[in-house]
């Protein structure tokens, strides 16, 4: 299983996707968009693309953001998606995905940053990978926006800050809008790299101040993380 991490942000990390993959000794490459890193050439040097969150959305232009290309992100993860390959977006990851397959992102009915509980659909008794997951568990959440709906797209759970937080497109195609991944060292440089945020937005019933994201405990999100991330690998044919 090869994978190929796209990151918009240093401190938009991959945290303990990162850390799952070395664990299982995946190969895992990346585009460090940030860093000025293209996109791969070919679909062939990956098996499953991850595409992480930033502070951009899928309308953001190279003006606003030079080293987002949305238009051509949105081409390539598309092409992904029809060759087959398995796919996750993150945040911004997830509102990509939408927007490839045709339904364009929209704003949240709130703003969510802090670890809020997310609760299971109807739907997701029916997936394959959520239905052996808990009714209810904690997960984190930076966003202000989530991910568009295709005709066959299924809600597999909602938190009471946001109506999408986990979107399956297909059973190889994935959309979080929460965050499994986050760790303390994530989340630090969530706090340092977007403080201002955090202060314009405390007073929100679904912002928690820097204290309260310092004192998550953010292992059990990433055990659960690691057993979706199990269970699709595990789905994958070449």
């Amino acid at each position: 299983m090869k994978l190929h991490i796209i990151m918009h942000e240093s401190f938009e990390d991959a945290a303990a996707i990162r850390i799952w993959a070395e664990k299982k000794k995946r190969l895992v490459t990346y585009s460090h968009l940030y860093k000025g890193d293209k996109l791969p050439k070919t679909l062939d040097s990956f098996d499953f693309l991850v595409i992480m969150g930033g502070p951009q959305s899928p309308e953001t232009t190279i003006e606003e953001c030079p080293h987002f290309d949305a238009k051509q992100e949105i081409r390539f993860i598309k092409k992904a998606i029809d060759a087959n390959k398995l796919v996750l977006g993150v945040c911004l990851g997830a509102q990509m995905i939408g927007n490839a397959l045709g339904a364009k992102f929209e704003h949240s009915p709130n703003k969510e940053i802090g670890v809020f509980e997310i609760t299971l659909t109807k739907d997701a008794k029916s997936d394959l990978i959520f239905s052996t997951f808990p009714q209810k568990f904690l997960v984190g959440h930076w966003h202000g926006d989530m991910p568009g709906l295709t005709k066959e797209a299924k809600v597999l759970a909602v938190s009471e800050g946001c109506p999408r937080q986990i979107v399956r497109y297909s059973a190889k195609v994935y959309g979080f809008q929460c965050h499994f991944e986050f760790t303390p060292e994530a989340i630090e440089g969530m706090i340092i790299n977007c403080s201002d945020e955090l202060k314009k937005l405390k007073n929100l019933s679904y912002v928690q101040n820097e204290d309260e994201l310092r004192r998550q405990n953010y292992s059990e999100m990433n055990k659960l993380l690691f057993r979706f991330l199990d269970q699709i690998e595990a789905s994958f044919e070449p």
